[in-house]
């Protein structure tokens, strides 16, 4: 095309873009035509009639022309005639609804919902052609398809055959027997709580619950309040400190106002204890300061199994220190220390904390709540191998002493 082609040509979009008509007549004009600078041809492909004429017939009409003629109304309904997916138009637009009301004022939101609920409140129910009766079935009842044959085909072949004597003992049972039957066998989708744990405790079944019975709410069973812990700190630190050998377990649990001064005379006096094997401090406020002291007591003290610092405000760090400390004597059988202020100990830590257990050859229990699994794994692995390796060595005990005993009662008889 030349230049004033191109000029007539972009002059004609602009005025046609005004109504959805003319623009959609000069686009498909404009795909029939339409030639590039580097004269590549663009075809598509066009409906071989149009309105019962060939579409090369309507090339050289004037749309202009043809818009004048229309009225008014027929220019609005040509215009309605639009496509709902064209994303060129704006959205008032695209649908066939014009509102020919003017506005009455600016929009005001919770005006319009209080007089929609006002409107559906006032408006009467329509009323009913057959009033409601419980239990009646108004209109027709709706009853579901019959399965496919195929189904029914392959749910009869599905046979067990167990025997004429498990057939028979299953046939006279009684529903408590089945029901027990199902409880060991573990099927706890065929009973409800009540009845499986009625089962495994052999209290037998609550009355009127059968396979169709619905468990009832159990009223809480209510449990005393735990005494509070009358433990004399001061007579603890003492008996610690002199070694008493009938103390071997100082429990502090859950008493408050601990002083570090007390803690810190506590974990001094616990390096020379030959005796103390259990040490509870549970929820009794102790910080990283204080559990720096007990790690010192752990590394010199090779009497304590138990550990317990549940509950407390000892940091990550702490917690690492901590077990750090059991690699020391290699006396610690059991260490809890979960609960703490910082609930994730974070993935750099939990590793650092799995290399220290897989070199403890001593600890058998581990209170810590891991996030990763590759860490709950490892220290799985390495606590069963120390309580097999345990109990191989109180396996090897007893033989040995068995073994002497039999070779004293030889001695005697020669």
């Amino acid at each position: 095309m030349s230049e004033n082609g191109e000029e007539s040509l972009v002059e004609t979009v602009e005025e046609t873009y005004e109504t959805e008509v003319r623009r959609k007549v000069v686009k498909t004009k404009m795909k029939i035509q339409e030639t590039s600078s580097t004269t590549t041809t663009t075809t598509m492909t066009t409906p071989a009639k149009l309105y019962g004429k060939d579409p090369s017939v309507y090339d050289d009409v004037d749309v202009d022309t043809l818009l004048d003629k229309l009225t008014a109304e027929e220019i609005n309904i040509l215009a309605k005639e639009v496509d709902p997916d064209d994303s060129f138009l704006p959205p008032s637009q695209r649908n066939s609804y014009d509102c020919d009301k003017r506005p009455t004022g600016p929009l005001n939101r919770k005006q319009l919902i209080e007089h929609i609920n006002r409107q559906a409140i006032e408006t009467p129910d329509k009323p009913e052609a057959q009033p409601y009766v419980a239990g009646v079935v108004r209109g027709k009842k709706w009853t579901p398809p019959p399965p496919p044959q195929k189904e029914i085909d392959a749910e009869e072949k599905i046979q067990i055959d167990l025997g004429d004597e498990y057939e028979h003992a299953l046939t006279n049972a009684s529903q408590d027997e089945i029901i027990d039957l199902a409880a060991i066998l573990g099927f706890h989708s065929m009973m409800n709580q009540d009845q499986y744990h009625a089962s495994l405790l052999n209290k037998g079944q609550p009355v009127g619950l059968g396979w169709d019975g619905i468990t009832k709410a159990s009223k809480p069973k209510i449990f005393p309040m735990d005494p509070p812990n009358n433990t004399d700190v001061d007579d603890s630190i003492r008996r610690v400190q002199n070694d008493d050998p009938k103390y071997i377990d100082l429990n502090w649990n859950n008493i408050k106002n601990i002083s570090d001064e007390k803690f810190n005379t506590l974990f001094a006096g616990l390096e020379q204890n030959t005796h103390l094997e259990t040490l509870s401090l549970t929820n009794t406020g102790l910080t990283d300061r204080c559990a720096e002291k007990l790690a010192q007591a752990l590394e010199n003290n090779s009497h304590l199994r138990v550990v317990n610092v549940e509950s407390n405000n000892i940091t990550p760090l702490g917690i690492v220190r901590l077990i750090k400390s059991l690699l020391k004597q290699k006396s610690v059988e059991e260490f809890r220390g979960t609960n703490q202020r910082t609930q994730i100990l974070g993935n750099k830590i939990e590793m650092e904390i799995t290399q220290l257990i897989e070199k403890n050859p001593t600890i058998l229990r581990l209170g810590l709540h891991l996030e990763y699994n590759d860490a709950r794994h490892r220290i799985a692995t390495h606590l069963q191998r120390n309580i097999d390796t345990k109990r191989q060595k109180i396996k090897a005990k007893y033989q040995i002493h068995l073994a002497a005993k039999g070779k004293a009662k030889i001695i005697r008889t020669e």
